[in-house]
């Protein structure tokens, strides 16, 4: 699918243009605010080709595409009509848009703020980040010197982004805050202004003369790197701002609304706002360093559990601040470390399912989120590959754990912000060299990943009984239709019986389209299971609907992601509104040439309708089974006696 009609069917996915309040993009998702969440529909998302996985969380409809975002995040801008970062919702706003906007909690709005300030620069933090970790590791080793003109350069391009960090985060802050961005990052340059740094120098002196405005007396603090000072001082000038252009004549409000801001803001923020964020700062800093002196052991096996499932909720942006602050109050940081054997545990975890799978799909799939887990991206790995089976996950997250509690126990610390990946391991070199520190960030990110590699690759894939359905013969794979009762679906295919939860599909395991059974084809062959009306069928003949006489619904979906086969290799020998008895033809499909294809054809056989039946059980006691045979056994209620 091309870039542009992925687009089309992202903006119809959410509900149209007029259904986006704002868009931003990160590493791997398009973020939406939505006006209607109700509008939007994320199981037809999930299934289009392009899309790894519909998330919602603070706040936002998050859309995972994977590394190519960037472009997509381009397009789908063209097809709501913008071809710059301007605010959607301001553009609704001047049109005079009326459309209810659904309310978010606290935490949504919260978290929607912090992803919308950081997310655009993300990119270039990583960068910096890592550019001032190798840096160090050429210091360490001796291949520079800090009095070389070629440490210099590199060094100012590594620390240039967090020197002026008001001036940045000024810009992004009052962008987010809908406000004039240039306004806000004026203000984060007078914070760094070479007059309020020298102010600040004289200022430590003991004989220094006190500096006033307008006979109030101010404290200077050097706001250079400092993070929390200016989001707050960029929200009160975006009120202010904001007020001012509701009451201000139209042929002076450009010129006027940014004169009282400054004159306002810059005044209020030095005397006011700097000394009360920088406390906060202060205090948010000292919490997390006396929470993780504590109990480090601890602390690194909670977060090494639990960090990929706060990415896949979109929750780590509640906690990315908390790293970038203690960058900037203490110049280093104990919680990122502990982060690298999450992420690692999901990269051995995926690097378990390429060498165990014989499927040539997932392990082209697995091989490219391995290398993009290697530098930090681990959507691909989660979504595509270890989430999808479960277990791989679960031993991902148990080898973040555990590799957590060895970092946490070396008190390792990290010197400068940047995406967890495997350049971290020079971010966490001290300017003494190399150390205790570093070399238990190493053991702990090594047993993270080794362990959750060899738990999937022993134990991470579905046992399907291989050997069982290659035994089915030809010859074996007779029609024995029993006559079904109005309580039983008979297995439409020959071949090996699974549960639901082992289908590598999270839509069809998860039971949203409805409870039900798998069977792992042995023969090309679907065949009714029941007494029935074919309600429909997918123009890919991939995919058949069918109602029972007795009011069952049943989905039968021939493979997983066989949609993108467009019908080829299928054959199907009924057409919609045909009335069929148990056991005929319905679709014929060329089993060996979709494997060869590299698809999974793993056949979910699904009760679309099977909330009016909740007491529903599987019958078969073996794998095997044979078209014909009771699978299923479906009731409205419990019959008392």
């Amino acid at each position: 699918m091309d870039d542009k009609t992925l687009a089309q069917k992202i903006v119809a996915g959410v509900g149209g243009k007029e259904n986006i309040l704002s868009l931003e993009h990160c590493a791997t998702r398009l973020r939406f605010k939505l006006k209607q969440r109700v509008k939007a529909d994320a199981e037809v998302l999930k299934q289009t080709d392009g899309i790894m996985m519909v998330v919602e969380s603070g706040g936002q409809f998050q859309v995972v595409i994977g590394n190519n975002v960037s472009d997509i995040y381009k397009v789908v801008q063209q097809e709501i009509g913008l071809d710059n970062e301007t605010s959607i919702s301001n553009e609704s706003a001047a049109n005079g848009s009326t459309d209810v906007v659904e309310k978010d909690n606290i935490f949504n709005r919260f978290i929607d703020i912090v992803s919308g300030i950081f997310t655009p620069i993300l990119g270039v933090m990583a960068a910096s980040g890592i550019l001032k970790g190798l840096l160090s590791l050429c210091i360490a080793c001796g291949w520079l010197s800090q009095d070389s003109g070629t440490y210099k350069l590199w060094f100012a391009a590594s620390d240039a982004l967090f020197y002026f960090f008001p001036i940045v985060l000024g810009y992004t802050a009052g962008k987010k805050f809908g406000g004039n961005p240039f306004i806000t990052m004026a203000i984060g340059g007078a914070l760094i202004h070479p007059l309020v740094i020298e102010a600040f120098q004289q200022s430590t002196l003991l004989d220094a003369a006190r500096t006033d405005f307008l006979g109030i007396p101010i404290t200077f603090i050097n706001y250079s790197a400092s993070v929390i000072p200016i989001i707050f001082a960029a929200w009160v000038s975006c009120l202010l701002e904001k007020k001012l252009q509701s009451i201000l004549h139209s042929s002076i409000k450009n010129l006027i609304t940014p004169l009282i801001c400054l004159m306002i803001t810059v005044p209020l923020t030095f005397l006011v706002i700097g000394p009360i964020a920088t406390w906060v700062s202060q205090m948010l800093a000292e919490g997390f360093l006396a929470i993780y002196n504590f109990a480090p052991i601890l602390a690194g096996a909670f977060m090494g559990a639990v960090w990929q499932v706060a990415v896949i909720f979109g929750l780590h942006w509640g906690i990315i601040p908390v790293s970038i602050n203690n960058l900037a109050v203490l110049g280093q940081d104990a919680l990122v470390p502990l982060l690298l054997p999450a992420v690692m545990g999901q990269v051995g975890a995926t690097l378990g399912v390429l060498l165990a799978t014989k499927e040539t799909k997932m392990r082209l799939l697995s091989g490219s989120a391995v290398t993009a887990g290697i530098f930090g991206i681990t959507e691909p790995a989660v979504y595509g590959v270890t989430l999808p089976l479960r277990r791989p996950f679960i031993f991902g997250c148990i080898g973040g754990s555990i590799g957590g509690a060895i970092v946490g126990y070396s008190l390792t610390l990290v010197y400068s912000f940047g995406l967890v990946n495997v350049f971290t391991f020079t971010q966490i070199i001290p300017e003494t060299g190399i150390d205790f520190s570093v070399w238990g960030a190493i053991i702990g990110t090594f047993i993270a990943f080794a362990f959750s590699t060899i738990l999937t690759y022993f134990f991470g894939l579905p046992k399907v009984p291989v050997s069982q359905s290659a035994e089915v013969t030809t010859s074996e794979l007779h029609i024995d239709c029993q006559t079904p009762d109005n309580n039983t679906v008979l297995s439409p295919m020959s071949g090996v019986a699974i549960s639901l939860n082992d289908v590598p599909d999270e839509t069809f395991a998860s039971g949203l389209l409805g409870q039900g059974a798998a069977i792992v084809p042995a023969i090309g062959e679907v065949r009714a299971p029941f007494d029935c009306e074919v309600s429909s069928l997918f123009k890919t003949k991939h995919a058949i609907g069918l109602l029972g006489t007795q009011g069952i619904e049943v989905l039968i979906h021939v493979g997983i992601d066989t949609v993108k086969l467009n019908g080829e290799y299928f054959t199907a020998h009924v057409k919609e509104g045909d009335e069929v008895k148990a056991g005929d033809l319905l679709v014929t499909f060329d089993r060996n040439s979709i494997i060869e294809a590299g698809y999974d054809l793993t056949t979910p056989i699904i009760i679309t309708n099977s909330d009016e039946y909740p007491d529903l059980h599987i019958i078969p006691q073996t794998h095997s089974i044979h078209a014909g045979q009771p699978l299923l056994s479906v009731a409205k209620q419990h019959t008392e006696q």
